[in-house]
């Protein structure tokens, strides 16, 4: 099959790599940058988000969106949320398969990645990838697991047997929405993680927050319309868990260095990796606000992020709140 992976950060970089290394696969990898793809080309590692991982021969490179599009059958875009609706533009006639791996809530319009698709390339058969999942390890080949899921069976099974590899395991969900909501809400509780870890929290915690977090994700997504399952599966407990937890998550280092007094302005421009909890904290906030749903974890993460709530009276907010059954 003939792929094209748009983006060439740490995501799409591992996924290219990983779809490469199949015999049965042409892949290329397009970038925005065309300095930066040519330096890709030439050196064959991404040193700068995937270090010491070197990349397959197979792997072509393109710094023309439209030339890499122009002979895929199946199309992968990891570009930033805040990207996802040019890169998408693009595809407007494109009828084969296109995957989603990125994790975001779009603010203006509340949809989620596959929401756009669906509006801009109505020709296409859109699917999502998502669960624990970073890169690094991906690209390592360590064992890790996620799930496919489409609108049809069909769709979502092309997905797992284009990505099913001995080290990387495909599950699949008839579930689209609920899948992409997990992932994208799993960001925002994460900054909330990474806040108790820079005020000097401990376990107890933590995981009180990502229990409650459980609930909550599935509280709003069902009001959505996803199935309160799928907030159990990999793309929401799962890939929560990993999220708050991980050296890797760029999501809980950011909250951490909140907690330590730093300004989210400032954290952003700071650092090249983008964490996706920032902007979506602020979708899931609206989210929650239109559909008449309790959200108080992604209420006070929204309030420190972009009202300049203190901290600590965030946690205390959260800790006072009115006594209730623990099934609420």
């Amino acid at each position: 099959m003939n792929i094209t992976v748009l983006g060439a950060g740490a995501w799409g970089t591992a996924l290219a790599t990983l779809l490469a290394r199949s015999d049965s696969n042409q892949v290329r990898l397009w970038g925005h940058n065309p300095e930066f793809v040519a330096e890709l080309a030439s050196k064959r590692c991404n040193y700068r988000v995937l270090p010491g991982i070197q990349l397959p021969p197979a792997l072509q490179f393109e710094a023309n969106e439209q030339h890499a599009i122009a002979s895929a059958d199946c199309i992968v875009i990891a570009v930033p949320s805040k990207a996802f609706r040019e890169v998408a533009s693009g595809l407007r006639s494109f009828a084969g398969l296109v995957i989603s791996v990125t994790k975001g809530i779009e603010y203006e319009s509340g949809a989620t990645m596959c929401g756009i698709l669906d509006e801009l390339a109505p020709q296409a058969k859109a699917a999502t990838l998502s669960g624990p999942s970073f890169a690094i390890e991906v690209a390592s080949g360590i064992p890790t697991a996620l799930v496919a899921a489409a609108t049809t069976s069909d769709i979502a099974e092309e997905v797992q047997t284009l990505f099913n590899q001995p080290t990387f395991r495909v599950y699949t969900s008839s579930d689209r929405l609920g899948v992409e909501l997990g992932g994208a809400l799993k960001n925002v509780i994460a900054i909330a993680a990474g806040v108790g870890d820079g005020l000097g929290y401990g376990d107890n915690t933590k995981a009180a927050l990502v229990t409650r977090a459980i609930a909550e994700m599935r509280r709003l997504g069902t009001a959505c319309g996803a199935q309160p399952e799928t907030f159990n599966g990999l793309s929401g407990q799962g890939d929560l868990v990993v999220t708050c937890f991980s050296r890797h998550s760029r999501n809980r280092a950011f909250g951490e260095r909140i907690g330590k007094g730093e300004k989210p302005t400032d954290i952003a421009a700071s650092t090249a990796a983008v964490a996706e909890g920032f902007p979506t904290a602020r979708s899931a906030y609206q989210l929650g606000k239109r559909h008449g749903v309790e959200t108080p974890i992604i209420d006070e993460v929204y309030a420190m992020l972009y009202e300049g709530k203190d901290v600590c009276q965030a946690v205390q907010h959260l800790m006072t709140r009115d006594p209730r059954p623990e099934a609420d």
